[in-house]
């Protein structure tokens, strides 16, 4: 589960999994040693969290963004379960949104004074890839193909005093028509720009870190089918 809060990067997994502890700078084991805000250095290892680990930590970092964290790694024992326990902490809002790619460029928006990728919500018994491409295309004003699914990301934010969790399914694109592109003012985006992998990572220097996420999971699968 890739879930960002207060656009730190928290990590759920399966206990058992093989992690590089030269990867992180500081590794708690939580069945040994409690978890204190100040243990919490730069990217932080948490081993067998339980659930209130997880409570403890997901209300420190909506209230407060801790210095000096990066990303927070957690492996539970109870995957599944821990999972449902943060679903449950949230009222859960689904969206979907797309990677579109042109002749080896991607096509990013500015928003909200961030570059972004394109996405919402989706709409009443609307399946993921189809609110993917009519988000793409309602916002860039393109006609895209929706090719593989490429990753979730989970997010929070405060709405009206409700702690909302955006769960959002990620596709590559290509596009088919796009001569008319124009941004859909009326959801605040500013501007339309296709960018070179070069100027997509300069980009994502004032993005956010779950689009990060999105554009690092597609090189790191693209080397993947490489090697």
């Amino acid at each position: 589960m890739n879930l960002f809060i207060n656009d730190i990067q928290v990590i759920i997994l399966k206990s058992g999994q093989k992690l590089d502890k030269h990867s992180f700078n500081t590794i708690i084991n939580a069945e040994h040693e409690p978890i204190t805000l100040a243990k919490l250095l730069h990217r932080t290892w948490i081993k067998h969290a339980r659930e209130e680990d997880v409570d403890k930590l997901l209300d420190v970092l909506d209230t407060a963004t801790p210095h000096g964290v990066i990303s927070l790694t957690l492996t539970v024992d109870d995957y599944q379960g821990v999972k449902a326990f943060v679903k449950k902490k949230f009222k859960v809002v689904k969206a979907a949104g797309g990677l579109v790619q042109k002749g080896g460029k991607f096509l990013m928006i500015y928003r909200m004074k961030k570059w972004d990728l394109p996405k919402g919500k989706l709409d009443p018994r609307e399946k993921n890839k189809d609110a993917a491409k009519r988000e793409v295309e309602e916002e860039c004003n393109v006609e895209v193909k929706v090719k593989k699914k490429l990753c979730t990301t989970w997010h929070t934010y405060t709405m009206n005093r409700k702690k909302i969790l955006k769960r959002t399914v990620w596709y590559t694109m290509s596009t088919i028509y796009h001569a008319d592109m124009k941004p859909q003012l009326e959801e605040d985006i500013e501007e339309l720009r296709w960018m070179t992998p070069k100027e997509v990572f300069h980009a994502l220097q004032h993005s956010y870190k779950s689009i990060a996420f999105v554009v690092d999971s597609y090189f790191k699968k693209e080397k993947a089918t490489e090697a």
